[in-house]
């Protein structure tokens, strides 16, 4: 197995149930720790399958974050929920810490190997070529913040400004939104298929690559990179076919990084089934205003407001609708809050020295046993 050597001493932690409480509905970890600050974690689920997943790692040394919204099925996004972090802790070891390249390794190396089991699993589950998931990942190593993301995901600081000798908060969106909804990401699409007329069209009220997809980059989505996949003749049973020049995804994903200053006050990192709901500003607005236990679900929360009142319904009303029906209201919705307290540093004892934690929502929401008690792991690695 390639990944067991670095996979062993985080086998643990990742892939969990940890956190928790909720309503039925909703998943929820309302304040926990990092080196830093507090986090706080919430997910509701609408599809029939949850096809969010998301964790959170935490060290003395670094915190990872990561969202991984999926499309076509649960496989992508729960297979880079199992295997993004261990290959960032692989490479961030074999070129001595983090860097932008060392996240860029392991985007591509996830990449590659669920490509390899797309193959293997052809046979079996040719649909399996047509999965894909988001990947929104954001770091903190050494008071500087990388955030790396393929898809819609989004990554938004709140940053403190002083206005007329009032306190207030700013939102600064930290991530790109790989949507051809975006025109921008239509044009640069159009841009590298010169000879394609067909490649972005507008199709059941939104913009489309070849009328299938909205987002241009992904992990997954096999079917729409390597063109070989579509020639398969087991593939061809399953679908349509679409005859590809070349890719038309990407699995680069796009990168920044920052040094964290004194104003920056948190990051929310969501799915795009809060940014469908919220603006930047109010998500922002909604943190900076409220107490920092359970703010992750009071966003949740407040997008499934919005999703009712779309509809002219009341919260209440929603909640009672069934997985998988409920994917009519309103998307699945993870989210995840970081605070950033700088007075308190990353070694004043707020992690146990070499102890690393971690919190991964649950799978599947609806199928968990209600009674499960928190799992909230810490570990010492040897």
């Amino acid at each position: 197995m390639m990944l067991r050597s670095c996979y062993r001493p985080l086998e643990r932690c990742f892939g969990r149930v940890a956190g928790g409480g909720g309503d039925g509905l909703m998943w929820h970890a309302d304040l926990k720790q990092h080196a830093s600050g507090d986090y706080s974690i919430a997910v509701v689920q609408a599809n029939s399958n949850l096809e969010d997943q998301s964790q959170v790692f935490t060290s003395p040394s670094a915190t990872y974050v990561g969202i991984y919204d999926g499309h076509g099925g649960p496989e992508a996004s729960r297979f880079v929920n199992k295997h993004l972090f261990p290959f960032m802790h692989k490479f961030a070891k074999e070129h001595g810490g983090l860097s932008a390249d060392v996240i860029k390794k392991a985007f591509n190396a996830t990449e590659e190997e669920f490509c390899h089991l797309v193959k293997r699993s052809l046979p079996l589950k040719p649909q399996i070529a047509s999965v894909g998931s988001c990947c929104l990942v954001g770091a903190i190593s050494n008071d500087v913040l990388y955030v790396a993301n393929l898809g819609d995901s989004r990554a938004v600081l709140g940053r403190r400004v002083d206005e007329d000798k009032k306190k207030t908060v700013v939102a600064e969106r930290l991530s790109t939104d790989h949507n051809v909804a975006v025109e921008e990401v239509r044009k640069e699409v159009e841009a590298l298929h010169p000879d394609d007329s067909h490649i972005v069209v507008y199709t059941r009220g939104v913009w489309r690559i070849k009328g299938i997809i909205q987002v241009s980059r992904s992990i997954g989505d096999v079917y729409l990179k390597k063109p070989e996949f579509n020639r398969d003749p087991i593939y061809q049973q399953f679908g349509n076919p679409i005859p590809l020049k070349r890719p038309v995804m990407t699995a680069e994903p796009s990168i920044v990084f920052r040094k964290l200053r004194s104003e920056d006050l948190f990051l929310i990192f969501a799915s795009d089934g809060l940014w469908e709901q919220l603006t930047d500003e109010a998500a922002v607005e909604i943190v900076f205003k409220n107490p920092r236990a359970g703010i992750a679900k009071r966003l949740v929360r407040a997008a499934i407001q919005e999703a009712a009142k779309k509809r002219e319904m009341r919260y209440n009303d929603i909640k009672k609708i069934e997985k998988g029906i409920r994917r009519h209201f309103h998307d699945d919705i993870t989210v995840i809050v970081i605070y950033l307290d700088h007075q308190k540093g990353s070694s004043n004892g707020r992690l146990k020295n070499n102890a690393i934690g971690c919190t991964s929502a649950p799978v599947d929401i609806f199928s968990r046993d209600a009674d499960q008690a928190e799992v909230d792991m810490l570990q010492t690695i040897s």
